[in-house]
């Protein structure tokens, strides 16, 4: 072991697990890999550029947004913050009084006041008719017993 120890210093590097001759091979080989693959990409590069023009110029109407049809999804910019306002709104109307359909006479009212107004009048009961099956498009409606108090 005196003997390694010795010889190592002398030569000023570690004479026994690494081979300098092929870590310099390696090295070198390396370097050239990496300049053949730059030459290469370079040739490449100028072959498509001689060989494929790019075309006319842009058109400065080329980069104008194109507005999807009816009916496609768009993609959200701020998702977070369009869901933050779509919230709102939604809340607004739920707590607001408003038109739904002015012609018709349609609005819109507060969730607990339409709750209470149901509680004092009930549903509105469908006439009796002589069809024994429900129908896909009917609802089902009951009146309400009077002094009926929902569970909380």
């Amino acid at each position: 072991m005196d003997e390694h120890k010795v010889d190592s210093v002398t030569r000023g590097h570690e004479t026994s697990d690494a081979d300098v001759r092929a870590v310099t091979k390696f090295v070198i080989g390396l370097f050239l890999s990496i300049a053949a693959s730059m030459l290469i990409v370079w040739a490449t590069f100028n072959y498509f550029v001689h060989r494929q023009g790019l075309g006319p110029p842009a058109s400065p109407f080329e980069n104008t947004r194109k507005l999807p049809g009816p009916g496609v999804p768009v993609l959200e910019a701020q998702p977070a913050d369009e869901y933050e306002s779509y919230l709102k709104q939604q809340q607004e109307q739920l707590r607001t009084y408003g038109w739904v359909d002015q012609k018709d006479g349609v609005v819109h009212i507060p969730i607990d006041r339409a709750m209470n107004l149901l509680m004092e009048r009930g549903l509105p009961v469908q006439k009796e008719t002589e069809q024994t099956e429900i129908q896909p498009d009917t609802v089902q409606q009951y009146t309400v017993p009077k002094g009926y108090v929902p569970e909380e």
